[in-house]
């Protein structure tokens, strides 16, 4: 479970991010996590509930928001959201491309606390 020790360097990355800001608690920690990105959902919130343990961001929570595959259509010249990872092929056109522009993405983006 690779998803414990992205976790671990989540907590790590927060707490560095917090004391560089002056942030005395953090509450809240927001992550945008895309649907291609290899990290399972379910197991990064357990496995971050977990680290937090004793550190100090216990008690905070992970919001995650989910980011869907965004592909270029070669054929239609346009960005297109699609309705499920795979097949990778236009939603409008049916043209099919490896052109991803969103969706693989990782990304802490903010940080809630006082």
């Amino acid at each position: 479970m690779h998803e414990l020790s992205i976790a671990q360097n989540l907590v790590e990355l927060v707490i560095e991010a917090a004391e560089n800001t002056g942030m005395k608690r953090v509450h809240s920690v927001y992550l945008k996590l895309g649907v291609l990105s290899g990290v399972a959902r379910e197991a990064l919130e357990f496995s971050f509930d977990v680290v937090i343990q004793g550190t100090p961001l216990e008690g905070a929570k992970l919001v995650i928001e989910d980011v869907p595959v965004k592909v270029f259509c070669p054929a239609c010249q346009e960005a297109h959201v699609l309705p499920e990872p795979f097949p990778m092929r236009c939603p409008v056109c049916g043209t099919r491309t490896s052109q991803v522009l969103e969706g693989l993405e990782m990304e802490l983006f903010s940080l809630k606390g006082v």
